[in-house]
């Protein structure tokens, strides 16, 4: 691969000053390893809500007090509304961007309550803003995900070829959807699901760039290490007690099963 020599592609108003100190920081190095640098710089600004949320996560179980007049799931509510309401402000998300967030912390919120009542977590804190024994605030970590998904399609400026038919993936994001349900009363068909994504998406392949230069991933690969971030993060939140499953009366790692649970619930999210 020769050194990239097309236009780089600007990331907005906040990321874009930074970008261009560290690429003129970097002019030293290789090509390719300022490119890496910068890619991670990317990814982490992607990722904003969403570490902001983990970070929440653990600071206030450092900090929390039994005592206190607030509840710490009230409270983070109202920090993920803060954080939500600025990120509007300041323009670091846009409203079409926020909309399709909105749908997915529906989505997250409805199926939350359906595995809190069938026993499959738990949350183990009280809480005043909750529905049907559901703290709100957990609506935005699936949101959180929306928000990484919008938000890397646009920094990295991302395209897709070999699209497959919108129709055949929301048919597709519907099954997985209802698996998450059905699975509790009939067979698991997770297993013909996985097959599904492959079948569907194979050909798929995401051109993304670093910063000068684009390259391209399968999709179904891109969606098997985003769900291994995924599943880190679902480690943080039982760890902090945050929520917690009938089998963690001791905590220990989440189950890897749960890789394929949320491998499958990322294409709902990329169809949304």
């Amino acid at each position: 691969m020769s050194r990239p020599s097309g236009p780089y592609h600007e990331t907005g108003p906040y990321l874009e000053p930074l970008r261009i100190l560290i690429r003129g920081a970097l002019s030293h190095l290789p090509w390719w390893l300022a490119e890496f640098i910068l890619f991670g710089l990317k990814q982490a600004w992607a990722c904003l809500f969403g570490a902001a949320m983990l970070s929440l996560l653990v600071g206030s179980k450092l900090v929390w007090q039994p005592g206190w007049p607030l509840y710490r799931y009230d409270f983070l509510f109202a920090c993920a509304l803060a954080l939500q309401a600025l990120m509007l402000h300041f323009k670091m998300e846009s409203w079409q961007e926020a909309r399709v967030i909105l749908v997915y912390h529906v989505v997250g919120t409805i199926m939350e309550i359906f595995k809190v009542n069938v026993g499959s977590w738990a949350y183990p804190e009280p809480a005043l803003v909750e529905l049907a024994g559901v703290p709100l605030f957990s609506g935005f970590m699936y949101a959180s995900i929306g928000s990484f998904m919008a938000r890397t399609i646009r920094i990295f400026d991302m395209r897709f070829t070999h699209y497959p038919p919108f129709w055949a993936t929301l048919l597709l994001a519907l099954a997985i959807y209802a698996n998450f349900y059905s699975h509790h009363y009939l067979p698991d068909m997770r297993y013909l699901l996985f097959a599904a994504t492959v079948i569907i998406f194979w050909r798929v392949h995401i051109h993304f760039t670093t910063d000068r230069t684009t390259l391209h991933m399968p999709l179904t690969v891109a969606a098997f290490l985003s769900s291994i971030f995924l599943w880190i993060a679902e480690n943080i939140g039982t760890i902090t007690g945050t929520w917690i499953y009938p089998s963690q009366k001791i905590w220990h790692p989440v189950s890897l099963s749960k890789l394929g649970s949320w491998y499958l619930l990322l294409y709902v999210s990329f169809v949304l």
